[in-house]
């Protein structure tokens, strides 16, 4: 099946991306041009056996589930979640979701929202190595990841989702792209809000690695490169980045130049060679490549997305 389009557990169009050593595929979210990376989907457990995978699997988006009524659990990273009504559960790009757990439930509705960071201008124009700092994701950098909405608030969450999934149902509407990244990012403040105050404390060797990659990723560097400059063997720190942010290392470095090749895409005119160039890429035909197994789009259509 690789390749081939599926409907994640978040409800997100998405492809195979890559499969993990240990065998558990990780999915990447497929951006439709001039839409909104932005997809919403209501589930009843009563009627979703169907349509979620039985198999646990990882995303490299980002999913929001709000539960409206019922009760149970699932496993994210192999821990298991309590689900009950009113929680707001953020599960980061990387992390294992059990979902066969999920369709064992009873009468349990629920909304996910799968989104990347493309989706929201405050987001976009940050570092992926910088977004756990952000206060949009807080949530998403908490140690539980769980949040819950007051019982007076949830019938305004659950209009907010239900406005949300309407505007993306028709993405060509006028002003459609504009009420959605307002709605997404109020959604985010909303989660931000629900944070717990005791917050995970940086981890020292995951700042040091995002420095080193903030300060290289613009010359031709690999993961060797960044694991000597910090005076550790290249398997140990992949190993070390991986089971502390859910990527390894070279993924941290690529996602970091991706993000990059995005800005310019988006806000320059600059030709692919150029851009390749200043983004620590080989030539256009690599960056290209790359593009293509990252997003499932060249860069020359993405941009005239954007552009539209």
């Amino acid at each position: 099946m690789a390749h081939s389009s599926v409907q994640s557990a978040a409800g997100a169009p998405s492809s195979l991306r890559t499969v993990r050593p240990d065998g558990t595929p990780i999915y990447r979210y497929d951006q439709r041009p001039g839409v909104p990376p932005v997809s919403v989907s209501r589930f009843d457990t009563e009627t979703a056996h169907a349509e979620l995978p039985d198999h646990q699997h990882a995303h490299d988006f980002l999913v929001l589930v709000y539960v409206e009524e019922g009760a149970g659990t699932f496993a994210v990273d192999g821990v298991e979640r309590s689900l009950h009504a009113g929680d707001v559960h953020a599960v980061p790009p990387g992390q294992v979701v059990g979902v066969s757990a999920v369709t064992e439930l009873a009468r349990c509705r629920a909304w996910s929202v799968a989104f990347t960071p493309d989706a929201v201008p405050a987001l976009a124009a940050v570092s992926p190595l910088a977004w756990a700092q952000h206060p949009l994701l807080a949530l998403f950098a908490s140690d539980a990841g769980i949040g819950r909405v007051a019982e007076p608030d949830r019938e305004r969450w659950s209009a907010w989702l239900t406005e949300l999934a309407g505007e993306l149902a028709d993405p060509g509407r006028l002003g459609a792209s504009d009420v959605v990244t307002a709605l997404l990012t109020r959604l985010l403040v909303a989660t931000a809000r629900l944070t717990p105050a005791a917050q995970r404390q940086p981890d020292p060797l995951v700042e040091r690695v995002f420095d080193q990659i903030e300060t290289t990723f613009r010359e031709p560097i690999s993961a060797t490169d960044v694991a000597r400059a910090l005076g550790y063997t290249p398997g140990h720190l992949t190993t070390v980045i991986r089971e502390r942010t859910g990527r390894p290392l070279l993924e941290w470095i690529t996602e970091r130049r991706m993000t990059e090749v995005r800005r310019m895409l988006r806000e320059t005119d600059l030709p692919l060679d150029v851009i390749a160039t200043r983004t620590g890429l080989r030539d256009a035909t690599y960056l290209v490549r790359r593009f293509r197994e990252r997003y499932g789009i060249t860069p020359r259509r993405w941009r005239r997305g954007q552009r539209a």
